[in-house]
């Protein structure tokens, strides 16, 4: 599998559970309705799991234009690659949301509440302040970003300098517990988006795909979880230049 496809694959299966499981809380009818933030925030982990153990081998499982462009800052890819992994992350983002929106349709339709199914694919403030929602999600990607330059991973910290820095490359599982402790530490202001491309594939595919009540873009707010995570990342990246 090449990188490019495997960056898209990884993406679109983290997106399809973690979506998914969003849809199953918050929408009319479904199973698990009303289930809960400890569903949600467990869910998104093993989603996050599953991703980066599908697309780890080939890639280093990115999953997240955080990573990548912490990748890029620190020297470990060139521009024309951290491009590739970008965009593919950004199409197996909107291929998941699409599938959740299929798998779910029937609850999308039974569902009266805008923000509810809006909330399927993207992240929304609890309270909408934008400088403390920026600062949420500049904080959360910055523990994201600076905690993996510290796994114990040969690969990652030892002598081959040039390893790119992938989520594959330090294992599914601490990852997992991370993004989980990230979600119920620190999600509750703002949904912690914590990748750009998680926010905004799924939210331009809720654009676009023919929905029933739907809530609008919110341009106002979606540059928060683009430019939120991209500044966590370089914030994280230049520490860790800085302190070794």
């Amino acid at each position: 599998m090449t990188p490019f496809l495997a960056e898209l694959i990884g993406t679109a299966s983290m997106i399809l559970l973690g979506g998914g499981v969003v849809a199953n809380v918050v929408l009319k009818g479904t199973k698990g309705n009303n289930s809960g933030w400890i569903v949600i925030t467990t869910a998104w982990a093993m989603a996050v799991f599953v991703g980066v153990t599908i697309a780890g081998p080939y890639s280093g499982a990115h999953l997240n234009w955080a990573v990548t462009i912490a990748n890029f800052a620190l020297g470990k890819l060139d521009i024309a690659t951290s491009l590739s992994y970008m965009s593919a992350q950004l199409l197996g983002a909107m291929a998941g949301a699409f599938t959740v929106w299929i798998v779910y349709k029937d609850h999308f339709d039974q569902t009266e509440d805008a923000g509810a199914k809006q909330a399927v694919f993207c992240t929304a403030p609890a309270i909408r302040n934008l400088p403390i929602n920026l600062i949420s999600e500049i904080v959360g990607t910055f523990v994201l970003i600076f905690t993996i330059l510290h796994f114990t991973d040969a690969s990652l910290v030892g002598a081959d300098e040039s390893t790119p820095i992938g989520l594959g490359s330090i294992g599914a599982i601490p990852v997992a517990f991370l993004v989980w402790v990230i979600g119920l530490s620190l999600g509750g202001t703002t949904g912690y988006a914590i990748n750009p491309a998680r926010d905004l594939g799924p939210r331009i595919m809720h654009a676009i795909l023919p929905i029933q009540n739907k809530a609008a873009f919110d341009g106002a707010y979606a540059w928060i979880p683009i430019v939120g995570p991209i500044l966590g990342a370089l914030i994280a990246s230049t520490l860790y230049l800085t302190i070794y």
